[in-house]
């Protein structure tokens, strides 16, 4: 937000109820220079299309993805106590949850002028909290706002059409001076993150749809009771959900903030999303540009990174398995890491409480990697039966046509901060 000075609509959003966001928030997808063609709300909107301001912009992104200072972690766990539980994959926490504090997915957005990714997944704490828990939210934006980097020229490329948007959402979706918010899931690191949770408390993958153990298990029974198993497509399964959950409150802090700003949009997952990522085989439509590749025992692309931006735990990323448990274990025991003693944090003493983890040691790795790559060998891909990234919801915001709320609507169905949103945002425009 460099030179940037905050609108007159800021200091308001400041004081706004938050009771009043949650029982305020709707669905407003109306936006100046809409158009509905035909049907019982039939309009053409009266106004230009107007994009958000560069202040409004990172307002809605770092309420979808921003850092919020430290990550507490998890304190304890009856298994391993009195060792602190090592589960979670980022020091700094986001303005959304994260199972166990893994943090896999990543924030990227595009407008008129470009597609960007917000590198916010590993970054430490832009700031330690004041004595009443407070943090400054100019400088909370302002960090966001450092940390974007723009990786397309122009607007993703996703056609407002059947098949790669969904019937009801062609007359709205990615339109100019819209912006559209795009939480990513890295699932294989996630699915890699929960096997290693399984093994500290005692569980290992049972391959059910072969119906077989994974061959070599038995070796580890020093270190786990091989015979208590937890089915891959359950670890899948549950894998998912809690990534599909990560994903949607990141998009639901920003319709909270939409409320708040004056700002009409949504949250919604009907766009195609092997086409966002760039698998739609059409190289018109090129989305986010990530690789992927194609097999005959899967049902759909299998779409696993974008090389410097966003890549997934698995190969081609990595040579094997082995070496993306090891670069896990890179991201949670080493440097800037939540469990590297010299990483800061919220503690009076952060080094005693991150030195209090226990390392995944070498026999501990052994056995996650003989996991996982039997996974690889077996499926051709890691995770066996759900794409490596996942994408399920978006966020969309724009500048709301009031007229056509005012024509077909009773009174009410836009807050006053829609109602006010022009004169006090842009009340030199």
């Amino acid at each position: 937000m460099k030179n940037m000075i905050p609108p007159q609509g800021f200091q308001d959003m400041l004081s706004f109820p938050l009771i009043e966001a949650l029982l305020g928030r709707r669905s407003r997808r109306f936006f100046m220079g809409a158009e509905i063609p035909d049907g019982v709300l039939a309009c053409r909107s009266g106004h230009k299309p107007l994009p958000l301001t560069e202040f409004e912009k990172l307002m809605v992104v770092s309420a979808c993805g921003g850092n919020t200072s430290w990550n507490n972690l998890i304190y304890r766990a009856a298994r391993y106590a009195p060792h602190l539980s090592n589960y979670a994959g980022a020091a700094g926490g986001r303005t959304f949850p994260s199972a166990a504090g893994f943090h896999t997915s990543k924030t990227f957005f595009t407008d008129d002028e470009g597609v960007y990714v917000l590198e916010m997944r590993d970054a430490p704490a832009f700031a330690d909290r004041a004595d009443d828990g407070s943090l400054n939210l100019e400088a909370f934006v302002d960090n966001a706002g450092k940390n974007v980097r723009k990786i397309q020229d122009g607007r993703l490329k996703i056609p407002s059409e059947v098949p790669y948007t969904e019937a009801h959402n062609t007359w709205v979706f990615n339109k100019p001076s819209t912006l559209v918010v795009i939480p990513a899931g890295d699932l294989s690191q996630h699915v890699l993150l929960n096997i290693c949770y399984m093994l500290q408390n005692g569980l290992v993958l049972f391959d059910d749809i072969n119906k077989r153990p994974i061959p070599g298990i038995d070796t580890y029974g020093d270190i786990v009771d091989v015979g208590n198993v937890w089915p891959i497509t359950f670890v899948d399964q549950w894998s998912l959900s809690e990534l599909t959950v990560e994903l949607g409150t990141s998009c639901y802090a920003g319709v909270l903030m939409l409320q708040a700003m004056g700002l009409g949009g949504w949250m919604f997952n009907g766009v195609d999303a092997f086409s966002v990522f760039g698998a739609s085989g059409n190289p018109e439509v090129p989305g986010l540009g990530f690789r992927y590749d194609k097999d005959d025992r899967w049902p759909y692309a299998n779409p696993t990174g974008l090389k410097g931006v966003m890549e997934g735990y698995c190969p081609p990323h990595y040579d094997n398995m082995r070496a993306a448990v090891e670069a896990l274990c890179r991201r949670k025991f080493g440097p800037g890491g939540p469990f590297h003693p010299e990483t800061p944090g919220p503690w009076k003493d952060s080094r005693k409480v991150r030195s209090a983890a226990p390392v995944h040691d070498d026999r501990f790795k052994e056995c996650v990697a003989l996991q996982a790559q039997y996974i690889y060998d077996t499926f051709g891909k890691f995770p066996a039966t759900v794409p490596s990234m996942f994408l399920i919801m978006y966020l969309q915001a724009h500048h709301l046509d009031l007229d056509f709320y005012d024509k077909f609507y009773k009174p009410g169905s836009y807050l006053q901060t829609h109602a006010r949103h022009m004169g006090r945002w842009h009340s030199e425009d």
